[in-house]
């Protein structure tokens, strides 16, 4: 539900500009203290107004209402603030203008003081009128009454092997862990995985598979013999359950017995229920599987009636839900189900569309082609398919009907099916995390989703709160990972500390997001295959795919028209495309997000329409070529975060002037000036000239810095300031171990990343001891070692990520031989060398036991144990290469040679 998130953005809006700005507003502000105390009270009946909204349309229209007021309120006070310029500078020319636009400012007030009237009557209402929906505040609910969610339907079905694509291997993975002798205790494994995607299926035949050798054990005692004294693996009792989202303690325990002994007597309750169970159970060997778990609870609740005897008893759970998985058995990781690949998801397709067909015929080959191109558009969903399968199974054979669903399928109305599956996921999310789903939206099809980007555009946006000690962006890490726990994004790599790096989104998960943003007016996308009908005049968010270098953009130039009120506007394009539907960025003065990707304009008034962007608290420019320096930025008094990585220039003026700045990126290095704000909200800064005139910088904790010539009193002084500092990133010449571990500095001891690029000093000898202690990451670059650096960091116990790059070795130890590296390196996982003149590398057996990858970089040969031929490695060449016959089972990239001892 938006509307939350919605109501949340304008009360703390209120209550900030009643705290700061309340004298300047005079009378007005008691009508904004009003409006807050009513939102406020309003607010305590959303919870229950969103469990009402999918069964009575007139709910639905209540929050629509809200949302709409809530709007208003916000543009009313963001435009009078704009109008009035209370965030200028106040110099003598400006005083003097502010004194002759008195009377205007009389008169921009009256007219805010009659708009809020307006609103105040419809707040109240809107409070009054929920009594005639029945919608309950929060404090009218009774402790320990349930809130009634709306019934939702159990995916249970029976399942036919034959038509089965793509599980029969996740199937036998799990019965071996079903069949483990040597875990004894009773075990809980958990199937884990998107709406859709099979786990219920998988459920079925693995039970189904329990079940016949069951039978066939009861049947047979000589089988029966066999079957004990080989494996030992089958189970005495069966259940097998659907929980749903409707979960009733006293009722799965009555399903569970009846599954087990028949009828139950009406009058047990719930303690009655769990002794029974205990009782027909105990001393048995047990399968219990529940299928589609949704709450924690659900095991927290059972497990007291299913005793664990030690005899090898099983539990097998299917759950969305990572944390579902971890709280039922830490010691079990979860089951995570894999999409399916294109081959099978053809054939998946093909079955459904077959099913009917006896015996089946081969399709002709046009026909073929355009279910390989529909089966992709699944992305390897199974319910999507199967659901596909059904549509084209009405079309008949015919080209023209199967061609116009390739062009024109609408999952949400031909595929209803499938996206009511996915849309539980998203009613059951919280308020506060349906916002941040929404925003997903925004992105275009298959983009690679960088965690820290989205995370400041959600602190931009208002759509984390400020919650104790901890700061925003590690709130909205955490609603990230809640979206990771639930199946709702798909991880494609980590930071070494084990946080989301990069991510991305289903597409049917996405054209779900895309669907209710566009249906609660939160986010509108726009691109070439956008719906052509003239938009909503006060679109909020607003995002444009598929900009490409010399297109007119059509659908761009039109709708930009609409967004006056739109806080947030996101443009993904080819790198060099130009805005040449954009005059000016004044006209979106509301502003709040700016994302500009591959933009290629050097319009000097368009550039400088930035500077009356007075609310924008994120502004993003990736991979763009614009000249953002001719600007000032002295009037962004809101801004928080800054990103010009990928682009030439430096920040702009009046930038150090802004003390709400948490994140400033930049490929250039740069010099702080003179005299600078606080700054005492800012987090990230790289790069920046090290010098011992930085502000306190109490909260940063990344810093990219130059230090040169190197001064380590300098940078000693520096490091002893940022208690908060997790990644440092140092370029210079002549380094010394100062730089590595300064002395007496106990904050060094947080660091989790270290870059360095430079020479070392002629008499530098590494000290694996002089590192921080719970290093995760480091980086060499350029730099002439005097000695073999492998068996001081191959003492780096915490060390899991190790780059060495364009490095050189002294004369005397190049010609030395093979570089070897000794045992060590007990958790490295990732190895990148580079070295101009090193002809082999040795790596000792028992060494970097976790290695997973390696990659070379001009490096004739390297030997490594037989115990890392598992590991992935990518080796840079410019010579021809041959791989062994061995290793042709390798994911590898450019082959040189490689060696095993």
């Amino acid at each position: 539900m938006a509307e939350g998130i919605i109501v949340n953005i304008v009360v703390s809006k209120l209550a900030n500009i009643i705290e700061k700005e309340i004298q300047f507003l005079g009378g007005v502000g008691e009508k904004l203290k009003k409006a807050q105390r009513e939102l406020t009270r309003i607010q305590s009946c959303l919870r229950d107004a969103d469990s009402r909204r999918k069964q009575d349309e007139r709910v639905q229209n209540w929050l629509n209402e809200l949302r709409d007021v809530a709007y208003r309120i916000e543009d009313a006070i963001d435009i009078f603030f704009i109008k009035v310029e209370c965030n200028q500078n106040h110099t003598f020319l400006q005083k003097f203008k502010k004194l002759l636009n008195k009377p205007r400012e009389v008169y921009l007030l009256h007219k805010l003081g009659t708009q809020l009237n307006s609103v105040q009557n419809e707040l109240e209402e809107i409070w009054n009128s929920r009594v005639h929906y029945g919608i309950v505040a929060l404090q009218d609910i009774v402790v320990g009454e349930p809130v009634i969610l709306p019934v939702r339907r159990a995916t249970y079905s029976e399942v036919d092997e034959t038509e089965v694509v793509g599980l029969h291997a996740d199937r036998d993975n799990i019965l071996k862990l079903l069949r483990r002798e040597e875990t004894q205790r009773r075990a809980v494994i958990t199937i884990v995985g998107t709406g859709g995607i099979g786990k219920t299926t998988l459920a079925h035949m693995i039970y189904k598979r329990q079940v016949q050798i069951f039978l066939i054990n009861q049947s047979n005692s000589l089988f029966l013999f066999v079957c004990i004294c080989s494996a030992r693996a089958e189970f005495e009792y069966h259940i097998m359950l659907s929980v749903s989202q409707q979960f009733s303690l006293i009722e799965l325990l009555r399903r569970m017995l009846r599954q087990l002994i028949g009828s139950v007597p009406k009058e047990l309750d719930v303690e009655d229920l769990m002794s029974e169970l205990k009782k027909n159970i105990s001393g048995r060997r047990y399968l219990i599987i529940l299928d589609d778990v949704w709450q924690v609870d659900v095991w927290n609740h059972l497990k007291n009636a299913l005793p664990d005897i030690k005899n090898g008893s099983r539990v097998l759970i299917t759950s969305r839900f990572i944390n579902v998985a971890i709280s039922a058995d830490p010691n079990m990781a979860p089951y995570e189900l894999n999409f399916l690949d294109d081959k099978q998801s053809l054939d998946l397709l093909l079955k459904k569309v077959h099913s009917n067909q006896e015996p089946i015929e081969e399709l002709p080959s046009d026909l073929l082609k355009l279910a390989d191109e529909l089966s992709k558009k699944c992305k390897g969903l199974p319910l999507a398919l199967v659901v596909l399968g059904g549509i084209l199974i009405t079309k008949g054979r015919n080209y023209h009907a199967w061609e116009r669903v390739l062009r024109t399928m609408d999952w949400h109305l031909e595929g209803r099916e499938c996206m009511d599956v996915l849309a539980m996921s998203y009613e059951d999310m919280p308020y506060y995390l349906k916002a941040c789903f929404l925003y997903l939206a925004s992105f275009p099809e298959d983009y690679q989703i960088s965690a820290r980007r989205l995370i400041r555009m959600w602190v931009a946006e208002g759509f984390i709160p400020q919650e104790g000690r901890k700061t925003m962006e590690d709130i909205a890490e955490d609603y990230l990972y809640e979206l990771f726990q639930r199946s709702m994004i798909q991880v494609s790599s980590r930071h070494v500390n084990g946080s989301i790096k990069c991510f991305q989104v289903h597409d049917l998960l996405r054209d779900l997001a895309m669907h209710k943003a566009k249906e609660e007016n939160f986010v509108m996308v726009f691109s070439e295959e956008s719906d052509s009908k003239k938009p909503n005049k006060e679109i909020r968010r607003a995002s444009f795919h598929s900009l490409k270098y010399g297109d007119d953009n059509f659908h761009m130039r039109n709708n930009l028209l609409y967004l006056e009120y739109a806080r947030s506007l996101l443009l993904f394009g080819e790198y060099g495309w130009n805005y040449t539907q954009i005059s000016n960025f004044r006209k979106f003065r509301l502003l709040k997000v700016l994302q500009l990707e591959g933009v290629n304009n050097h319009d000097v008034d368009l550039i400088r329409g930035l500077e009356k962007l007075v609310h924008l608290k994120y502004l993003g420019f990736r991979r763009c070529d614009i000249p953002i320096w001719k600007c000032s930025f002295h009037r962004m008094k809101a801004l928080e975060t800054l990103d010009m990585r990928g682009r030439r220039g430096v920040p702009p003026n009046g930038l150090w002037s802004i003390d709400t700045l948490r994140h400033v990126m930049c490929d250039n290095i740069f010099e702080l000036p003179k005299t600078t704000a606080e700054l005492k909200n800012i987090q990230t800064l790289q790069w920046v000239v090290c010098t011992n005139k930085l502000p306190l910088l109490s909260n940063l904790c990344k810093l990219g810095t130059r230090v040169y010539p190197f001064d380590p009193i300098a940078f000693t002084n520096l490091i002893a300031t940022l208690p908060s500092l997790v990644s440092l990133g140092i370029e210079g010449f002549h380094l010394s171990m100062e730089i590595v571990y300064p002395k007496a500095l106990p904050n060094y001891q947080h660091l989790q990343s270290l870059y360095l690029d430079g020479d070392w000093s002629e008499n530098v000898t590494l000290d694996a001891s002089l590192f921080p202690p719970h290093l995760l990451k480091l980086t060499l670059k350029r730099s002439r070692f005097a000695q073999n650096p492998m068996p001081e960091l191959g003492k780096l116990k915490s060390l899991k990520k190790l780059c060495l790059e364009e490095n050189v070795l002294s004369d005397e130890l190049d010609n030395s031989g093979p570089i070897f590296c000794p045992a060590g390196f007990p958790v490295l996982q990732y190895l990148k060398l580079g070295w101009d003149s090193v002809k082999s590398l040795t790596v000792a057996e028992g060494a970097m036991p976790n290695l997973k990858y390696l990659n070379v970089y001009r490096l004739g040969e390297f030997h490594l144990p037989p115990e890392l031929q598992h590991v992935s490695i990518t080796h840079v060449s410019d010579g021809d290469f041959d791989v062994p016959p061995k290793l042709q089972h390798y994911r590898l990239r450019n082959w040189s040679m490689l060696l095993f001892l």
